[in-house]
């Protein structure tokens, strides 16, 4: 499928919020909105998981939207850990709503830091689905979760070790996909972490 990529700018609540959409060609299927890791250890929309994520969904007919947080490149503001940020998240989703149509599925996805802002902002939004890519559990007061969330960690993760991950979802009853072997950023894994999401939504009603 074609994917044409599309610079924007939008007026977030702080000041102006810079991003980058994925768009393919035909009809969108769902709008898939994608948050970068922790800012203080250089976490931008540029990161090589979160590009990978708005990757895959573009290609799943997704009008797929990353985003650099508050502080961050361009986007006005400063870092406030994790409460401006989802006010960020919330504010491209609403964004994409009105460009591309808020009838269409809202798929929330992050990795990291963002994986937390995302769950924070999807109490808000109630997406139809929620994507979490090693959410930084035991770093930051994460939420519970819808239980049909996928939730993929490394196995080897030396930023949010496996076992804080588990010990947050077992009272959940939320299972996770374990990568054997894969460290925090998915080191020579991305393939493997792009195949999980899109077998998730297989047979899936958007």
């Amino acid at each position: 499928m074609a994917v044409a990529l599309k610079n924007f700018i939008l007026e977030g609540p702080v000041g102006q919020l810079e991003g980058v959409a994925h768009l393919p060609d035909g009809e969108l299927r769902a709008i898939a909105v994608v948050a970068h890791p922790l800012p203080t250890m250089g976490g931008t929309m540029e990161n090589k998981v979160a590009v990978t994520l708005a990757k895959t969904f573009a290609d799943m007919g997704c009008a797929a939207l990353r985003f650099n947080f508050r502080g961050v490149g361009v986007s006005a503001g400063g870092f406030t850990g994790g409460e401006g940020e989802t006010e960020d998240l919330i504010a491209v989703a609403h964004y994409a709503q009105e460009q591309f149509g808020s009838e269409l599925p809202l798929v929330l996805s992050g990795f990291s830091f963002g994986g937390y802002v995302a769950a924070r902002a999807a109490q808000q939004l109630q997406p139809q689905h929620l994507i979490l890519a090693a959410p930084a559990v035991g770093r930051f007061a994460m939420p519970a979760v819808s239980p049909d969330t996928l939730v993929i960690h490394g196995e080897h993760d030396d930023v949010v070790p496996l076992f804080d991950a588990l010990e947050w979802a077992r009272p959940q009853h939320l299972p996770i996909s374990v990568l054997p072997g894969a460290e925090h950023f998915f080191h020579g894994r991305l393939t493997q972490l792009r195949d999980i999401v899109k077998r998730h939504f297989n047979g899936v009603a958007w």
